[in-house]
């Protein structure tokens, strides 16, 4: 019998494309086939099955028990197949690809991704900033750094850091009220963003209650690298990690009224996925990240905090 009539590989590979962009039309545009012809694919591999593997609603795709249970499977033997072919090349020029939320890629990794190439010159890095770690990527990246209270399901998850957070401003804001003796002089000006989560125990570490705060409309979504922007700029107190702005505190840009800190519960995860686990310049990338953040003081200090 014919491997193709064994294994349909070709509706297998649509079958994966479908199922991670949810979308026939988007599967179509990155396979450069039609819509027509994903349709006829996926029909294919359905009656090779002898099951559905997608529910079909007008504005909904879902997988089906079925589906489920495929898709993982071939997604990783996809991957396998894709870092063979890369392996083989020998090519000794790389690239590495990083995904990083924006204050972790310009007031942490960028600064010192040098050390990285300097260390591996044949490796060159592409660093973007993403905001979402669910964001949709056409291509995969090879790693990226992710914020969550748990490991991500189906991916190789390594802890790299967990942060601590107090409230920061402007020097010239605290001075328009006399300056900030005590934590209840906070309340006495705007707050950025939403007050939740670590905010608020921060506010009962301090014995504060929270209720008289006066937020303001500004809403950064939780990028810590806009929200500082906003407090060196005056408009109120963020909820900051002194990890990210020690050279703005250091510089008078921004000042730490106390030495207060909590944390929000959650880690920062490098991850990458199973089938690139095997991969030379993940592993390095691997090395030097641990590496580089266990020497770095302001993450020992975080650390301890986070533990405590």
């Amino acid at each position: 019998m014919k491997l193709s009539r064994r294994f349909p590989l070709h509706a297998l590979r649509v079958f994966e494309a479908v199922a991670r962009l949810e979308n026939f039309t988007r599967a179509a545009e990155e396979l450069g086939m039609t819509q027509t012809a994903v349709s006829y694919q996926i029909k294919l591999l359905e009656d090779h099955l002898g099951n559905p593997v997608f529910i079909r609603r007008p504005r909904a795709l879902t997988l089906t028990e079925t589906g489920e249970r495929l898709r993982p499977r071939v997604a990783e033997a996809f991957a396998l197949l894709s870092e063979a072919m890369q392996s083989t090349r020998h090519d000794i020029d790389e690239t590495l690809e990083i995904h990083s939320p924006p204050t972790f890629a310009s007031h942490w990794l960028s600064l010192r991704l040098g050390g990285f190439q300097a260390r591996h010159p044949h490796i060159s890095v592409r660093l973007l900033r993403q905001m979402d770690a669910a964001e949709q990527h056409r291509t995969p990246p090879d790693v990226a750094i992710q914020i969550a209270p748990e490991p991500q399901d189906r991916m190789i998850c390594h802890p790299i850091l967990q942060l601590d957070y107090s409230p920061m401003l402007a020097p010239r804001l605290a001075e328009s009220i006399g300056g900030i003796h005590q934590p209840a002089d906070l309340l006495k000006l705007p707050w950025i963003s939403k007050v939740e989560s670590c905010w608020l125990d921060w506010f009962d570490a301090a014995g504060i209650d929270p209720a008289p705060i006066r937020p303001t409309s500004l809403n950064a979504l939780g990028a810590l690298d806009l929200e500082a922007k906003a407090a060196i700029s005056g408009h109120g107190v963020a909820m900051l990690s002194p990890f990210f702005f020690r050279d703005e505190l250091a510089s008078g840009r921004l000042v730490q009224p106390f030495d207060l800190c909590v944390g929000d519960g959650k880690t920062y995860w490098l991850t990458y996925a199973h089938a690139r686990r095997n991969s030379a310049k993940i592993r390095a990338f691997h090395d030097w990240i641990v590496e580089t953040v266990s020497a770095d003081p302001a993450a020992i200090r975080a650390a301890s905090v986070a533990t405590a």
